[in-house]
């Protein structure tokens, strides 16, 4: 297997889950104009049609990121947007591989979404409950960052930003772990004492 198609499947896949558009207009525009040569099917994202829809709806994300009750239902909505996607991209990262190989790439890819998905999720909803503004508008531009940054990091070195991926879907799985075990502890007496 290809380790750098591994690389830009897992990486566009998790960085879908953190943000889809801003994710698909760079690797379409790194596409379009010939900076990159994507793997497998992701070269379609360099059509134009793919570019406008994307970039409309990157800019329609970024005004909403930035009012907190509007981009915490936005997130919500993204829920079943996001994962879906990031296993899309990763399956259509090894659309020349393999039915098996492909089905692999699409669950594991979608594993991968849920993760970023859910740890962005998580923490702007919980900055959304500030009451300065600040703090939404800097998280919605560090996310940008990085998406836009991963990408273009992907474009060169895919496979770094796989393993960048793998070390973050594991520090999301220790911390989704301690915090169920966290809210356990909490309602656990509440629980008890109810009943």
């Amino acid at each position: 297997m290809d380790l750098g198609t591994l690389g830009f499947a897992m990486g566009s896949a998790w960085l879908s889950g953190i943000n889809l558009y801003a994710t698909v207009l760079t690797l379409g525009l790194l596409q379009h104009f010939h900076l990159v040569t994507l793997p497998g099917d992701l070269s379609y994202l360099g059509h134009t049609w793919i570019l406008i829809t994307a970039g409309a709806l990157y800019l329609l994300q970024f005004v909403a990121d930035k009012i907190p009750a509007v981009d915490s239902v936005w997130d919500m909505v993204h829920t079943f947007i996001r994962i879906p996607a990031g296993a899309i991209l990763a399956a259509t990262a090894f659309a020349h591989f393999d039915p098996q190989v492909r089905l692999l790439a699409l669950l594991i890819g979608g594993g991968v979404a849920l993760t970023s998905h859910g740890a962005t999720t998580a923490t702007r909803l919980a900055v959304n409950t500030s009451p300065e503004p600040f703090s939404n508008s800097a998280l919605s531009f560090f996310a940008d960052a990085i998406t836009v940054c991963g990408t273009l990091l992907m474009s060169v070195h895919p496979v770094i930003l796989g393993a960048i991926a793998l070390v973050a879907v594991v520090v999301s799985l220790v911390l989704f772990r301690w915090l169920w075990r966290s809210l356990k502890k909490l309602f656990a007496p509440r629980l008890t004492t109810t009943t």
